[in-house]
């Protein structure tokens, strides 16, 4: 029996860690849920994940409870990244991946929220809020394409993949599915990065065990 479990939540910033637990090629066990027509978590989740807040993604490692999944990517870097892959010893590359690691909210995630929260209210309402955010967005997403450009296109950090496109993947996805940056313009090299990252076995795995969609 594996001492790791995965509390799973579709169409949520849980593909994170089911990604990251398959690059690092641990065993776990997949407790995963499907949201209600809501769009909410069923109380089943928090209920089997036991957490106060009762939000994924959730890892079990034993007696150990973690949440957010930034927090979980640090966890499992610094505790079974035996080999440095994922959170490199090299200093400015270890910088450069934390550094990813915290934009994966505070710069993109951060766009998709209002959007997903008023929609749930309201989805028209949610439609007129695009135009406002497109700028902000846009600008976030040139930042991504010039450090893509930058380096080798390829991964974020380096020439393999790190934690940082573990975290950063999801909410970029994220922006297009919502289609909140401006439609008249193209990020070519995100958009070969995304291609390139989602190409990759220890990604297509986690998806085809969790059926995992936005």
């Amino acid at each position: 029996m594996p001492h790791l479990t995965l509390y799973f939540l579709q169409a949520s910033r849980s593909i994170r860690i089911a990604w990251l637990l398959e690059e690092l090629g641990l065993e776990y066990k997949l407790e995963a849920y499907d949201r209600e027509d809501t769009g909410l978590a069923p109380a089943g989740f928090k209920q089997s994940c036991g957490t106060v807040l009762g939000k994924a993604p959730v890892l079990k490692d034993g007696e150990l409870t973690l949440q957010e999944s930034g927090a979980i990517t640090e966890y499992l870097c610094e505790h079974y990244d035996k080999s440095h892959r994922l959170l490199p010893m090299d200093e400015a590359q270890r910088v450069k991946v934390r550094e990813w690691i915290h934009a994966a909210e505070g710069a993109f995630m951060v766009h998709c929220l209002p959007t997903v929260y008023v929609r749930r209210i309201d989805a028209s309402a949610a439609e007129k809020l695009a135009p406002g955010l497109a700028g902000n967005v846009a600008k976030d997403l040139d930042w991504l394409e010039t450090e893509l450009k930058n380096g080798n296109g390829g991964y974020l950090v380096g020439d393999h993949v790190t934690a940082a496109d573990t975290m950063v993947a999801f909410p970029i996805q994220f922006i297009f599915r919502l289609r909140l940056a401006p439609q008249d313009r193209k990020w070519e090299g995100i958009e070969a990065w995304l291609r390139n990252v989602e190409a990759g076995e220890a990604y297509q795995r986690p998806v085809a065990k969790t059926g995992h969609h936005l």
